[in-house]
């Protein structure tokens, strides 16, 4: 390998990460995950002329490493865990430590470098104005998950232990009025622009437009193909020979996707273009699951129309 072709697999873990490099010599190598540690490895790793760091998503582990190695300059791509397991299988490595994920990882970085789209892979670069909003947003799901486990428990709960849990669903709902406030403030400091462009789209509300800032970094920057297939809405070819089989969505990011959902089922009841799209599809026989997510993916095409033209919804554009 030349100096162009050094790729780094970085397994991460809450106290340390294990860092693998292909490509020069590079003796297995552990790093605390903290400032210090993400300060070291940075320095340890620009003058190898790296071509691709990979790491996969830990819940969020991996994040302030991620953004400290881009900061250094370095391309980083964090890709979904299955992806990255199922690769190893396909290897034949079926053992599982720090350090041989670490070196697996720095395989598949081998193979993904090599791809002519590797930039739709790489993670963009976020500043602390995106981190922080993406910190609210995650709360607020944490919160609604919360609040769906006690209501849950409500509905079994004998009358000895009922205000106890009433009580906590008052304070979890109070918790998510704060969240929902702060990330409306925060949008309206920060992205106000942006959120008056999404939200001129019938459909798209504070909620769906915080997501979509914070989660959805490159909206605007892909072709309509690419951005549906990101979110996890675009239909996958399943041939093989002469057979054709049914064309599936998967992948893609699951929280991105319940929350444009969402803001499809309101679009396909206000939103004229969306409204006129849904209907068609209903009338030519196709379910209304499958008609859904034919409007997820023209909803979320069209907003990235939008924030790449910078023009906030058009009638006579997207009239019905």
């Amino acid at each position: 390998m030349s100096a162009s072709s050094v790729v780094v697999g970085i397994d991460v873990a809450k106290a340390h990460v294990d860092v693998a490099v292909l490509g020069v010599q590079f003796g297995a190598r552990r790093f605390d995950n903290d400032a210090d540690g993400h300060s070291a490895l940075a320095a340890t790793l620009q003058p190898l002329g790296v071509a691709l760091v990979v790491m996969e998503a830990t819940g969020g582990y991996e994040a302030a490493l991620a953004c400290a190695l881009q900061a250094a300059g370095l391309p980083v791509a964090v890709v979904n865990p299955r992806q990255a397991r199922d690769f190893a299988k396909s290897m034949g490595r079926l053992a599982k430590t720090d350090a041989i994920d670490a070196r697996m990882l720095a395989e598949f970085a081998s193979v993904l470098v090599r791809r002519d789209d590797l930039a739709k892979l790489l993670r963009p670069l976020t500043d602390l104005d995106q981190q922080v909003l993406a910190a609210l947003v995650t709360r607020r799901r944490q919160l609604l998950t919360m609040l769906l486990s006690e209501r849950q428990r409500l509905q079994l709960a004998i009358a000895a232990v009922r205000p106890g849990i009433e009580a906590m669903i008052e304070a979890i709902r109070k918790q998510l009025d704060d969240v929902e406030a702060q990330m409306v403030k925060h949008v309206q400091e920060h992205y106000i622009e942006l959120d008056k462009l999404l939200r001129s789209a019938k459909g798209v509300g504070p909620v769906a437009s915080a997501t979509l800032i914070a989660e959805l970094p490159e909206l605007g920057k892909l072709n309509r193909r690419e951005v549906a297939a990101l979110v996890g809405v675009a239909p996958m070819a399943n041939d093989s020979g002469n057979s054709k089989g049914r064309r599936r969505v998967v992948g893609g990011r699951f929280e991105m996707r319940r929350v444009l959902y969402m803001a499809t089922l309101t679009a396909a009841r206000h939103n004229p273009a969306i409204k006129a799209f849904y209907d068609r599809l209903k009338a030519a026989g196709k379910l209304p699951k499958v008609a859904l997510v034919a409007c997820m993916r023209k909803l979320v095409t069209m907003l990235n129309a939008m924030v790449k033209t910078n023009k906030p919804w058009d009638t006579s554009l997207h009239g019905a």
